[in-house]
């Protein structure tokens, strides 16, 4: 084991003298620059240590704040994550809304149409009934006008002439009213 030695260690040492030993001051004068050398180190060692501290802060610094840093990225991530699934989760539920709503839509109109086709054959089975009311009115009012009738023909005597014997009834036209002659 070496022991180191200080400054204050070279300050205090003093030496033998001898007859022919070295000059005194020369000794003195080495003994101060190694002094000032070894302050001058001591000081630019102690400086370098200060620097190594404060970089070693510095670096646990960094490293807590990239610590923090990794942890915000995986808590965005994982938000951005949520974030998606929820997002894909409304539009799932939006989707699901819309078909109901356009299933209910058909159904709607499938009913309307049901009720409208109704009208519409209600409309025919009136329109039919009406067309045969008509036909049996024009028949019966046809009957009368084709009857002779009892005032004139008391007050008359009948012409052979002109007495037709009855005919078969006219037939029907396409649109279901009777064919009207005039003579």
């Amino acid at each position: 084991m070496t022991t180191r030695i200080t400054v204050v260690d070279i300050q205090h040492k003093t030496f033998k003298r001898a007859l022919q030993g070295y000059d005194r001051t020369e000794v003195d004068q080495f003994l101060d620059e190694v002094i000032e050398t070894l302050e001058d180190e001591a000081q630019a060692k102690a400086a370098l240590e200060a620097e190594i501290h404060d970089l070693r802060e510095r670096i646990s610094h960094f490293k807590a704040m990239e610590e923090s840093l990794q942890s915000t990225l995986l808590l965005a991530q994982r938000t951005a994550d949520e974030v998606k699934a929820a997002a894909h989760k409304e539009a799932d539920l939006i989707r699901g809304e819309a078909r109901l709503a356009a299933e209910r839509e058909i159904a709607s109109l499938g009913d309307r149409l049901d009720e409208v086709r109704r009208e519409h054959q209600r409309m025919l089975d009136v329109a039919g009934q009406t067309k045969s009311e008509i036909r049996s009115l024009l028949l019966s009012h046809l009957a009368l006008i084709d009857r002779p009738s009892t005032v004139a023909a008391a007050a008359q005597p009948p012409q052979p002439s002109l007495i037709e014997p009855p005919s078969a009834p006219a037939p029907t036209p396409p649109n279901g009213l009777p064919r009207v002659e005039v003579s």
